[in-house]
């Protein structure tokens, strides 16, 4: 089964690069593109892609507005993966979208088999997250927004394992470094990881990392 991709960019240069890239690797099809926020959430309704390639910045429906559209689908409704493209890796679209459910963002820029690589990632069900760039974004967006933590009582049903995992995946550590830290297996990282997003009713790791900020359980440290 080959992997479904939508490209969604203003630019045709960029659409027919990122196309000509993908539909190169015989596990990825791409079967469809659009110029604008309005035709990306048309587009991935009709044809039903497994990954959207979502341009944050885009005329007559930004990506953010169409990520969130197609991320919350009406009952019955496709829902793709999101992928955002973004030209700025502290972009607030991006930490909006990250919260709205997308799988993670790529820079425009970064290498050819990074684009194919985050492709795959997100289609197979991972978030796709660079830990030390989404925490500095996250980081940025609620020192400038004086964000008060939100009156939440989910925190409560973590266990102290539970929350001592969330806040290692909030300050930035990979999987193995969580495991090495609390000394267990990283399959118990894993599982706990697996309770963490049942329990608080979350997606992926990129809306967990979001939440733990979002509630006060990880606070951004002045001069990061």
């Amino acid at each position: 089964m080959k992997t479904r991709v939508l490209i969604a960019d203003d630019h045709a240069m960029v659409r027919a690069g990122f196309g000509a890239l993908l539909a190169a690797e015989p596990d990825l099809d791409v079967v469809g593109d659009a110029a604008n926020g309005e035709q990306a959430v048309a587009e991935a309704r009709r044809l039903r892609p497994d990954v959207v390639l979502m341009d944050v910045r885009m005329p007559m429906m930004d990506g953010l507005r169409a990520a969130k559209l197609l991320l919350d689908p009406p009952p019955g409704g496709h829902r793709p993966r999101v992928l955002m493209l973004t030209t700025f890796d502290l972009d607030e679209y991006v930490y909006e979208a990250l919260r709205a459910g997308a799988s993670g963002f790529l820079l425009k820029d970064a290498p050819p088999q990074d684009l194919i690589a985050a492709v795959r990632v997100v289609a197979s069900g991972d978030a796709l997250l660079a830990p030390s760039v989404t925490k500095r974004l996250i980081d940025e967006v609620m020192r400038s927004r004086l964000v008060p933590p939100l009156p939440s009582v989910e925190t409560s049903m973590l266990t102290r394992r539970e929350a001592e995992v969330l806040v290692h995946i909030a300050r930035g550590l990979t999987n193995s470094e969580i495991a090495a830290s609390l000394v267990i297996g990283e399959q118990t990282v894993k599982t706990h990881i697996g309770r963490i997003l049942a329990k608080l009713n979350l997606r992926d790791r990129g809306q967990a990392i979001i939440f733990a900020y979002e509630s006060g359980l990880v606070v951004p440290r002045s001069g990061e």
